[in-house]
């Protein structure tokens, strides 16, 4: 077990680099006022798995061995039940059809090669035809975008949301458009095929060349299929979706998709109008009208009709799948399209570049970006020893002009699982991690389908690893059909601790989505504590939130192993900005309301006396 002095390891290094980072990042630009009423909260589902009751688990396994959830196992029941749980949003992942390892050609999809197809149920961001959705969800696959509609409607009846997947960066290797609107053209379907670059081609090429299969392991495990054979023809060759512009990609690279052109030279030159100096400031309309009447690439115009189809379906909003190798100019091109018909749609990108978040919000128009490489990484850090929580200030201050727009989130498809050995150990250990995440901005919060029950995805699902749930295989998720419950989706089968854990975290999502402190202030009052108060430990963390009507005081402990008793320290300008008088005020605990500690105020200062346990969080109200 790590030692609790394990958390100061390398903490000079750490703060600097915190430090150098944030200063990289500050703008002097005053923070606006959030629009926003409320906090969000995005549910991330992984589709394909969500309703899966078999637990066969068996690596490589096939449907009939491991099955597969469909679009109706989300039933009005469990759609309330995840509303319950205090969600605003649901994210299908994986809904676009996309390649896989199935004989679907009796409704006349053709069967996909295993050799450029990653797993048995292949990857989500390895779309094969935009304009329909995975057969494998549907109880009747010629009927699966009617069956998906079905699911926009109870999701919407739920008093829920919802976002899809669009993948701009790349797509199938073997992109099929069978279900293209009329009039709509087929990516690379006018593409001049000669030369590496043109501005309308809507992929990258290799002439006079013919793709090869990479050299990585035998496809479904070794097992023998009539296309397994180590060939793909494709003449000339595509660069892979990571770039890649080999005719033998690497095994490590995207080598399942081919990489779209977006009008950006090999050169990395823009082959397309830049955005005017200023254009940060102006909204989505003025955005709109500046792209009126402008020549754009190809490839421009394919994904913004995309968005508008499902836009037009009822689907709310979208995670753009690795955003940043996509020109923020064409962002502005399409959100603003987007939301001119969807005011409120809800748009989420993945961006892990700090240097560039500030472009993609107010050049790309995004709503949202994901918190990885700073709070996430500063996160599993702390929980890891190689660090202290204190940095997570200056995060926050770095950030302030934009933190309402990074997404927070501690569990996804693409990460370990919180619970996993290789994260936070157990679901328990990233209680304090969950409460940080949730309650220190004013931005949304993501929480990934059985984290909530402690899911740690120690399968061996075949081509997807442990620790991470395998978007690859089908497979069970263990913890997570405990409470699904054969369908019954009342957690009847979960151990005491899983429904402790389901609901420690329906009673911290519910008190975030109507707190007003949680879209009001922040005020770190950890450097206060940590260089005077006697007993705040290495793992303390403490700040204040509030607005007009609401003042909160938190404070986690990140040491599982170590209960601290300390006074806590609140400084006289917070008391002064919350207009308290000298004299005695009881606070109470929003998440359980047990701890009822008296703030006591003398000559403008506050203290109060905390004793906390190990793990334990406190989200006191005045």
């Amino acid at each position: 077990m790590i030692k609790k002095k394990a958390l100061v390891l390398g903490i000079s290094v750490v703060l600097l680099s915190a430090a150098c980072k944030t200063k990289d990042l500050k703008m002097t630009e005053e923070k606006k006022e959030i629009a926003t009423e409320k906090k969000e909260v995005v549910y991330q589902v992984f589709t394909r798995l969500f309703g899966n009751t078999n637990t066969n688990n068996k690596p490589w396994g096939t449907i009939e061995e491991n099955g597969v959830g469909k679009f109706n196992d989300f039933t009005d029941k469990a759609l309330q039940e995840i509303k319950d749980l205090g969600v605003t949003y649901i994210w299908y992942t994986g809904v676009p059809h996309h390649a896989l390892i199935r004989d679907y050609e009796a409704i006349g999809v053709s069967n996909d090669d295993p050799d450029i197809v990653k797993g048995r149920a292949g990857s989500p961001y390895a779309v094969k035809d935009y304009y329909n959705v995975n057969p494998d969800l549907a109880v009747d696959p010629a009927n699966r975008l009617q069956e998906f509609d079905a699911l926009i409607a109870r999701t919407h009846d739920a008093g829920l949301k919802l976002l899809i997947d669009i993948v701009p960066n790349h797509i199938a290797r073997k992109y099929e458009g069978k279900s293209n609107p009329e009039g709509v053209r087929d990516f690379g379907a006018d593409d001049d095929v000669t030369v590496e670059y043109k501005r309308d081609n809507n992929f990258y090429y290799i002439p006079n060349s013919q793709f090869e299969v990479p050299d990585t392991v035998k496809p479904l495990n070794g097992e023998v299929t009539p296309l397994s054979d180590g060939k793909f023809q494709e003449i000339p060759a595509k660069w892979t979706g990571n770039g890649s512009r080999m005719a033998k990609p690497d095994k490590n690279d995207w080598y399942e998709t081919v990489k779209v052109n977006y009008g950006v030279r090999p050169d990395g030159s823009k082959d397309f109008p830049e955005l005017p100096v200023g254009y940060d400031t102006k909204s989505y309309q003025e955005h709109f009208e500046f792209w009126k009447g402008k020549s754009v690439p190809s490839s421009w115009i394919k994904f913004r009709d995309i968005a508008l189809y499902w836009t037009d379906k009822g689907v709310d909003g979208f995670r753009y799948d690795m955003a940043e190798m996509v020109p923020y100019e064409f962002w502005s091109f399409m959100n603003s399209a987007v939301k001119m018909k969807n005011p409120d749609a809800f748009l989420l990108a993945e961006v892990y570049n700090p240097q560039e978040y500030r472009n993609y919000i107010r050049l790309g128009k995004m709503d949202y970006l994901y918190d990885k490489v700073e709070t996430y990484d500063k996160l599993k850090d702390v929980i890891q020893g190689r660090s202290l929580p204190d940095g997570l200030s200056d995060i926050q201050k770095g950030m302030e002009d934009i933190e309402h727009h990074m997404l927070h989130f501690l569990d996804n498809h693409d990460e370990q699982r919180l619970a996993s050995p290789e994260f936070a150990g157990t679901a328990e250990k990233g209680k304090p991690l969950m409460v940080v995440s949730t309650t220190i901005s004013t931005s949304p919060t993501m929480v990934y389908f059985g984290q909530e029950v402690g899911e740690a995805a120690n399968e061996n699902a075949g081509f997807g690893t442990h620790s991470r749930t395998s978007i690859f295989d089908y497979i069970g998720v263990p913890n997570h059909q405990r409470w699904v419950n054969n369908g019954k989706f009342d957690g009847g089968l979960l151990t005491k601790e899983e429904k402790e854990l389901r609901d420690f975290y329906k009673r911290l999502l519910n008190f975030s989505i109507s707190s007003s402190a949680l879209m009001g202030k922040f005020e770190e009052i950890q450097t206060i504590n940590r260089q005077s108060t006697a007993g705040f430990d290495p793992g303390i963390y403490a700040y204040t939130r509030w607005s007009t009507t609401q003042k909160l005081i938190i404070v986690t402990n990140f040491s599982w192993i170590s209960t601290s008793s300390f006074e806590l320290k609140i400084p006289s300008d917070i008391i002064q900005k919350w207009n308290l008088k000298d004299g005695s005020y009881t606070i109470t605990d929003q998440l359980y309301e047990t701890a009822k500690p008296q703030l006591e105020v003398v000559n403008g200062e506050g203290k109060v006396q905390i004793t906390i346990a190990p793990s334990e969080s406190f989200i006191f109200q005045l």
